[in-house]
């Protein structure tokens, strides 16, 4: 199985818009992150995590000719705005699977009638297959994936275990009784927004606290922010088994 991370950038991305915080106005193609994303593969069988503003600029770069659906970990913007670029895959293969709670399903429709309203919809909007999810396990492909809630401030939202691998993002507080869905893992992708402390996103200290308690192999720190700094800076100063992605970095599981 391999991850590769489309974009570890918060809501706004980095370099932020009318912002010349010196991170933001780095030479350093680690500190360029585009809204958090990530590709997971098997076999010959992808799928996305997340689909944000920046998911068309994504595909390209990573020469992505085909996938085979796409899971929503909650309705914000930077994680499902890209949703009409979907259109491609769905010339290819017909309705495209998205796989997301009830919740996120009804706003989806509501924010993107003109794909999924029946009687009017537009006739070049991507065709997409709803499947609604909770927090029961299901099986893609062979592979099993366990949703994990995690609160997102107060809204409840999903992270996603594949396998040894599991990806949460947005996450500030988390149950216990969700916390067990994690055991054995080999890898942990999770947000760390800033060093200061945020009422929805685990801040530094926070997500290196987080690490620890789950105690994964190895750790992968995303949806950062220009506040938590250079990322060369900050990854020297992270545990042996704790690391920095960016951009485009692959991993193999």
């Amino acid at each position: 199985m391999k991850v590769t991370f489309l974009g570890t950038g918060t809501s706004q991305g980095v370099p932020m818009i009318a912002n010349n915080d010196p991170v933001c106005l780095s030479a350093d193609p680690k500190d360029k992150r585009l809204r958090s994303s990530v590709m997971i593969t098997w076999d010959d069988v992808c799928y996305i995590v997340d689909c944000g503003p920046d998911f068309r600029q994504q595909m390209l770069r990573e020469n992505v000719q085909d996938i085979d659906g796409v899971l929503f970990t909650h309705e914000h913007s930077d994680h499902t705005a890209g949703i009409d670029d979907l259109r491609p895959f769905s010339y290819k293969m017909g309705d495209v699977p998205i796989y997301a709670r009830e919740r996120v399903l009804e706003n989806l429709k509501l924010r993107f009638a003109y794909i999924f309203d029946k009687e009017n919809r537009y006739p070049g909007a991507p065709k997409l297959q709803g499947n609604p999810i909770t927090t029961d396990a299901f099986h893609l492909d062979g592979v099993k994936v366990q949703p994990i809630e995690v609160m997102h401030g107060k809204l409840p939202i999903n992270a996603y275990r594949f396998d040894d691998v599991a990806y949460i993002t947005d996450l500030k507080t988390i149950a216990d009784s969700e916390k067990e869905k994690l055991k054995g893992i080999r890898v942990l992708i999770v947000n760390a927004l800033r060093i200061e402390e945020h009422p929805t996103h685990l801040n530094l200290e926070e997500a290196l606290d987080f690490v620890k308690e789950i105690n994964p192999e190895s750790a992968y720190f995303t949806h950062i922010s220009h506040k938590l700094g250079f990322h060369r800076e900050v990854e020297k100063r992270l545990p042996k088994n704790v690391f920095m992605a960016y951009d485009g970095l692959q991993i193999e599981i």
